[in-house]
């Protein structure tokens, strides 16, 4: 097996590392989660967040991104201690460079099955990003339901 090398991908990747102060408007408490994200040598990219749950519960959660180029695309999971479903990614950085488009299925709001969902990571500036959950809807299009703010802390 050969040694993976840093490509130009992993670029937008590196933007993350850091700590970040996470505020969405579906929070419901006064405490902004925090959310801390690493760099396994440039090639993988762990981050782990942790907050109080709108029921007063304290949740973690832990988020991996890499690239893959041997499918040309973006990769990753994302696990949560108040779900039992590990989401899995596959996306690409939009033209712009500033844009992650990663596309899962989940677990469907109503009803049995799985459907399909979009989540995006955009950089509005160094130190501020969003990521936004959108779920596709019958005719096709994408329904955001979900939007965290992330501010740098270091």
């Amino acid at each position: 097996m050969k040694t993976a090398e840093v490509l130009k991908e992993h670029v937008f990747l590196e933007r993350m590392v850091g700590r970040w102060a996470v505020t969405s408007s579906d929070m419901t408490t006064e405490n902004p989660w925090e959310e801390t994200v690493r760099s396994l040598q440039g090639i993988w990219f762990v981050a782990e967040g942790s907050g109080e749950m709108s029921d007063g519960k304290v949740a973690t959660t832990i988020l991996t991104l890499g690239y893959d180029p041997a499918k040309g695309k973006y990769v990753g999971s994302w696990i949560g201690s108040m779900m039992d479903y590990m989401w899995t990614y596959e996306g690409e950085v939009e033209p712009s460079g500033n844009v992650l488009t990663l596309y899962t299925k989940g677990p469907a709001f109503e009803g049995d099955g799985l459907t399909d969902y979009r989540e995006q990571i955009a950089f509005l500036d160094d130190n501020i990003r969003t990521f936004t959950s959108s779920a596709k809807e019958p005719d096709g299009s994408w329904k955001q339901f979900m939007e965290a703010r992330y501010t740098r802390k270091n």
